[in-house]
């Protein structure tokens, strides 16, 4: 952990991640001792270009590598207080984290209601219907929307994976790429829903994104990783006004992209890792 977090997060955290690494197939390593923290209550955003190791990171805090034949080879994840790095995805949910895959990943073939039923799986109280009604308050589209899955827009899917992913009861929603595939007009009202979900309910969120300009306006804290590494983080408003993350993520720069690793300040910051 960066010792620039530990003093920024004052909040308690709900989730830490500490110097993970993860290999795929036994042999291609991914995450080269990746540490963050997650505060209760709190939006979080991992920020990166594509093949940083940000959906990695999800996947292994909700224990779904073992899906890709992936696993966490060192280091530990502690949700709670409780270690869970070691926990099938199952049990992964049932301490209260759920992630919203990349893609959206409803069932085509069930109506709405079904698939929002899915979400509540692990559940055993008879609250089921009032939590529907609830998904309806934050996505009152779905509800206009009883047919099958695969015949909603894009939007309209990922309201579902989002209402789907609250029927659990979840104390933290990892989302992946939620504006991917989006009109713009879809994706600042997705992420405004975001933020207020996280404000209503108090549900902690970790979110991976491309689109760094909603992502750090909807988030208290943010992360940035290159290569399998964290190389950045600081408070969401502080990175939106470093000069770096202009340039290579908000777009405030002339000069082609290039990485992190090329900078002073990213020298500065090889200690964090």
């Amino acid at each position: 952990m960066s010792q620039t977090a530990v003093k920024t997060q004052s909040a308690t955290p709900l989730l830490t991640v500490n110097n993970i690494e993860v290999v795929y197939d036994e042999v291609i390593q991914v995450l080269r001792g990746v540490s963050l923290e997650v505060p209760e209550g709190e939006v979080v955003t991992l920020l990166g270009p594509n093949g940083a190791g940000k959906s990695t990171t999800l996947k292994a805090i909700s224990g779904l590598l073992r899906t890709e034949d992936g696993e966490v080879t060192r280091g530990d994840i502690h949700f709670m207080g409780e270690r869970i790095d070691k926990k099938m995805a199952d049990e992964i949910v049932r301490t209260g984290i759920f992630q919203v895959m990349e893609g959206r990943r409803i069932i085509e073939d069930m109506t709405s209601i079904e698939n929002l039923k899915l979400g509540a799986y692990t559940r055993n109280d008879n609250n089921i219907k009032s939590d529907i009604e609830m998904v309806f308050h934050y996505f009152p589209r779905l509800k206009e929307r009883t047919g099958l899955a695969g015949y909603l827009s894009g939007g309209e899917q990922q309201m579902l994976a989002i209402g789907r992913a609250l029927m659990a009861r979840p104390k933290m929603i990892c989302l992946d790429e939620p504006s991917m595939g989006l009109s713009p007009l879809l994706v600042k009202e997705v992420f405004g829903i975001i933020k207020k979900i996280n404000k209503d309910q108090g549900i902690t969120m970790l979110l991976v994104e491309q689109n760094a300009n909603y992502a750090l306006r909807a988030a208290d804290y943010g992360y940035i990783m290159e290569s399998g590494k964290i190389v950045l983080d600081g408070a969401a408003k502080t990175l939106m006004n470093n000069e770096d993350v202009k340039e290579f993520y908000l777009g405030g720069g002339n000069e082609e992209r290039k990485s992190f690793k090329n900078l002073k300040s990213y020298k500065r910051r090889k200690r964090w890792l």
